[in-house]
């Protein structure tokens, strides 16, 4: 079995490094157009420039309007449809329930909320019967560390979002899933954990999965990939985890 995206049309946000980078590239490595989107344009431009042929970086805000149908609009010109769908992009901001404060709790419900709906709305009419809608969630909607309460709130919406985003576009032949990584090895994770040159904390981490080890962006990429495919046509409304077993 080869998973194959020829003639696909597809767009990923928050892709300039990480997981979304690695979608991309491998969405562009089995066939399909590949459209990528991020806030800083050179940065973006740099990220299609190392996927290769085949692949746009556009800059784009999710959690701005403007900026996802702006988007919307070059994507229509340029390719005339969407056929798959990777809401990627979210932001994080550790705090500890007393240091919670409205600017940090805007910013990431913004982003990984507001601007899941924006991403989707606008890529709709732009899609028909067979598109797949994949929303990048995480085992933190479930067991959140320390200090990443919103964070986790957010993406545990992204769920709800997936088993009631389904029933509105009932008939559509639009199928939406939710993909929830756990511990992966992303610049953004070693940042968080002030783990850039200390091995150490990453290997603590990893003690916690039943693997013995934190996942990589390309084993996250690989479920993204399948469930881009036609391989997964009937599978509609489900939140998978690519964690190691963490969540059991």
């Amino acid at each position: 079995m080869q998973i194959s995206l020829d003639s696909k049309v597809a767009v990923v946000t928050g892709a300039s490094s990480g997981i979304g980078t690695a979608i991309a590239r491998q969405f562009v490595e089995c066939g399909a157009r590949v459209v990528i989107t991020g806030r800083k344009q050179d940065t973006i431009e740099q990220a299609a420039e190392r996927i290769g042929p085949n692949c746009l970086g556009l800059a784009a805000d999710v959690s701005n309007r403007a900026d996802m149908e702006r988007l919307a609009a070059i994507i229509r010109e340029r390719f005339g449809r969407l056929d798959v769908v990777v809401a990627n992009a979210a932001v994080g901001a550790n705090a500890r329930l007393g240091e919670i404060t409205e600017e940090k709790f805007s910013k990431v419900i913004g982003t990984n909320l507001l601007g899941v709906v924006h991403t989707v709305q606008v890529a709709l009419p732009l899609m028909k019967p067979g598109g797949s809608v994949i929303l990048i969630g995480s085992t933190a909607s479930h067991e959140a560390p320390v200090s990443m309460s919103v964070y986790g709130a957010a993406k545990a919406g992204l769920g709800a979002f997936t088993k009631t985003w389904i029933k509105d576009l009932q008939g559509s032949g639009i199928r939406i899933n939710t993909i929830s990584p756990g511990a992966i090895d992303t610049p953004s994770l070693r940042e968080a954990l002030g783990a850039v040159s200390d091995e150490s904390r990453i290997q603590t981490l990893a003690a916690k999965s039943p693997l013995g080890r934190i996942g990589s962006i390309d084993e996250v990429a690989n479920v993204v990939t399948f469930f881009a495919s036609d391989f997964t046509s009937y599978i509609n409304g489900t939140e998978l985890y690519v964690d190691g077993g963490l969540k059991v």
